[in-house]
């Protein structure tokens, strides 16, 4: 998948709209639209990153030497 490609946005609107309404539907605080707000951009956030170090070593054609 690439990043910022078609996949990976429908993914991460995905992501962003289960997270915040996870944390918007069940927190009773009084910020709770902040809160979801934040932990729904820093799980959109980790996704990209876990899927950017994912496929960086995807189409290596030069694999380290002796890996076992």
């Amino acid at each position: 998948m690439k990043l910022l490609g078609r996949n990976h946005i429908i993914i991460s609107v995905i992501t962003f709209a289960i997270l915040f309404l996870m944390n918007y539907l069940g927190s009773h605080e009084v910020d709770k639209l902040e809160r979801a707000l934040m932990t729904a951009f820093a799980g959109v956030i980790g996704l990209s990153i876990g899927l950017f170090i994912l496929n960086k070593g995807k189409d290596d054609k030069n694999p380290p030497q002796n890996f076992d």
